[in-house]
C-alpha cells in the first residue's frame, strides 16, 4: 500500500502506469495492487495510511486488524484522529475519543486499539446483538473474560450508553466459533429461548466424544448448527455427512441454518426449535 504521490515523486511508477489495470485507488492518493481484496482490514490500512500513519484505528476495524472479525458487510473503515482533520472520505468514519496509553498498541505497523478498549467501543455503540457479537469475538480470540468491559465502564463513568454493559457481557459467550454463530445464538435467546451451551461435545454410549455443535440443548438431544460457506466445499461435505449420520443414530435432532435464516427467518427459527424443546424424544 502507498501514497500514488510518492511515488511519482520518487518516479518509481508513471501517472499511466498507476491509473493502470496493475493498481487499486482505495482512497485519495492511496494505493494497493489490484489483486488484492478490499475488503475491512486493507479498507482499514488504507484510512491509516490516507491520515497520513498518524491516529488510531478503532472499533469494527481494530477488530479486524486483530483477526477478530465480526463487522456486518459494508462496515465503513475507523479512525480515531485527535483535533482538527480533512473531511473524510466516503468510507472512512472519523472518531473523537479518548483513549489512554494502555487503551491503545501498535499492530503490524499501525495504531489500534486494545481487545478490551475494542470491545468496549463496541458494545456501547451497537445493537444489543451485535454488541454482544463482538465481545464474544474479541474476548474469544484473545481470552479475557466479558467482565473486563465493565472496568472501562467504571473509569469512563457518565460515558454514553454504558448502563446496557452489563446485560451485553451476561449474554456473551466467548467459546463462540465465529460471528455467525453467536447471530444465531442471540436469535435464539433474544427470541426467547434457553440459552444453549456453546460448542458442545457429544459423548457417544462409551462416553467417546463423536462430535462437537455450535449449538445444544442436551437434555433434549437438540444440535444447532450454523453451515458457512465452508461447509459446502467438498472435503466439509463428506466429513459433515458422517458426523450427521452418527448424531441422527445416537437419538439427536439436528438442524442447520444459514445466513439467510439468521437474517432474513429468524421468526421461522425460534419456532422450530420452540417446537423441539416442547416436544423432546
Amino acid at each position: 500500500m502507498f501514497r500514488g504521490s510518492e511515488a511519482l515523486a520518487a518516479g518509481a511508477l508513471t501517472r499511466a502506469a498507476l491509473r493502470g489495470p496493475r493498481y487499486r485507488r482505495l482512497l485519495p492518493d492511496v494505493y494497493t495492487p489490484a489483486a488484492l481484496e478490499p475488503d475491512l482490514a486493507l479498507r482499514s490500512r488504507a484510512a491509516y495510511v490516507w491520515a497520513g500513519n498518524r491516529g488510531v484505528l478503532t472499533g469494527y476495524s481494530a477488530a479486524e486488524m486483530l483477526s477478530a472479525a465480526c463487522a456486518p458487510a459494508g462496515a465503513p473503515a475507523e479512525l480515531a484522529l485527535p483535533g482538527t482533520h480533512p473531511k473524510a472520505p466516503p468510507g472512512v468514519l472519523i472518531r473523537q475519543v479518548t483513549l489512554a496509553r494502555d487503551e491503545r498498541r501498535t499492530y503490524q505497523g499501525v495504531e489500534l486499539t486494545t481487545p478490551v478498549r475494542t470491545a468496549y467501543d463496541l458494545a456501547r455503540r451497537c445493537s444489543l446483538a451485535e454488541a454482544v457479537v463482538a465481545v464474544d469475538a474479541l474476548a474469544g480470540r484473545f481470552g479475557f473474560a466479558p467482565k473486563e468491559v465493565l472496568g472501562l465502564a467504571r473509569r469512563y463513568r457518565g460515558a454514553r450508553r454504558t448502563l446496557r454493559l452489563p446485560e451485553v457481557v451476561a449474554l456473551a459467550e466467548p467459546l463462540a466459533a465465529s460471528a455467525m454463530e453467536s447471530r444465531l445464538r442471540l436469535v435464539l435467546v433474544l427470541g426467547g429461548l434457553p440459552r444453549p451451551a456453546v460448542q458442545y461435545r457429544v459423548p457417544d454410549r462409551r462416553a467417546h466424544v463423536v462430535a462437537s455443535v455450535d449449538l445444544a440443548y442436551p437434555e433434549q438431544l437438540i444440535a444447532i448448527e450454523y453451515e458457512g460457506a465452508d461447509h459446502f466445499a467438498g472435503h466439509r461435505v463428506v466429513r459433515d455427512v458422517h458426523r450427521y449420520t452418527r448424531l441422527v443414530d445416537l437419538g439427536w435432532r439436528v438442524y442447520r441454518y444459514t445466513a439467510d435464516d439468521v437474517y432474513q427467518r429468524p421468526a421461522r427459527m425460534v419456532a422450530e426449535i420452540t417446537r423441539a424443546l416442547r416436544h423432546p424424544r
